[in-house]
């Protein structure tokens, strides 16, 4: 029977949109309670107005945000991080401090918060961090993006075996519909994902619901750790 969230404290990382509010919200749901910290709080506050969410600051590429902020929270159940920095591009175009970006937020931010949250987490607490279908799907312009994600991977093992008995997962997003393709501007990302879509065994894009799903599995599911849930609509296997 997996584990219930109702009542636990669990701290989410990332944005107000997309993806970290679809966790939120499902966590809420279930009837656990939620920190959401993130670079910009103004925006989570925005975001989460009119539910109950404590609202925090947090920068993981600084170790004394990540310190401040556990010493702050007090005991955490669980914590699950979002955060990412774009790093998409080819060899040609990428510079050091892109790449290093990237793997400050998507790595070596999730060390930082082992570091200094697994000692004030009950046994049966757990990590929950992000990589992505591109750690195992090699595309062009998506190579620091791609190398960052199998770090995530990497580490997620290890971080499983160091903090046993606490749990340590990844969850592995293929194209989600999640806004952060906006940018792109209407035309270009609708050939985008009718592009992704097609070559998907899935045949369509997924939502940022069905990753919230993924994530409260691995929240929940206790005999489960040191592993990549891939939430890729099969993605990554053509």
């Amino acid at each position: 029977m997996p584990a219930s969230l109702k009542n636990r404290k669990v701290l989410v990382i990332g944005r107000g949109s997309g993806i970290a509010q679809a966790i939120t919200l499902s966590i809420l749901d279930v009837g656990g309670t939620v920190v959401a910290a993130g670079r910009d709080p103004g925006a989570l506050t925005a975001a989460h107005s009119g539910s109950h969410v404590t609202v925090e600051r947090v920068d993981l590429t600084d170790e004394a945000s990540v310190a401040a902020l556990a010493a702050r929270s007090g005991t955490v159940d669980h914590v699950v991080s979002t955060a990412s920095a774009r790093a998409r591009g080819t060899a040609a175009d990428l510079g050091h401090d892109t790449v290093l970006n990237s793997f400050d937020t998507k790595v070596v931010g999730p060390i930082l918060l082992a570091k200094h949250f697994a000692p004030r987490m009950p046994e049966d607490g757990s990590f929950v961090f992000f990589s992505g279908a591109s750690a195992r799907k090699p595309m062009p312009g998506m190579l620091a993006v791609g190398a960052t994600n199998a770090a995530v991977d990497a580490l997620t093992r290890g971080l499983a075996v160091e903090l046993a008995p606490i749990r340590v997962n990844a969850v592995s997003p293929g194209t989600i519909d999640t806004g952060a393709y906006d940018g792109l501007g209407d035309r270009r990302k609708a050939e985008l994902f009718a592009a992704r879509a097609a070559g998907s065994p899935a045949r369509r894009i997924g939502r940022s619901d069905e990753v919230a799903d993924a994530v409260l599995f691995a929240l929940t599911s206790t005999f489960t750790t040191g592993v990549a849930l891939s939430v890729d609509g099969g993605e990554s296997l053509v």
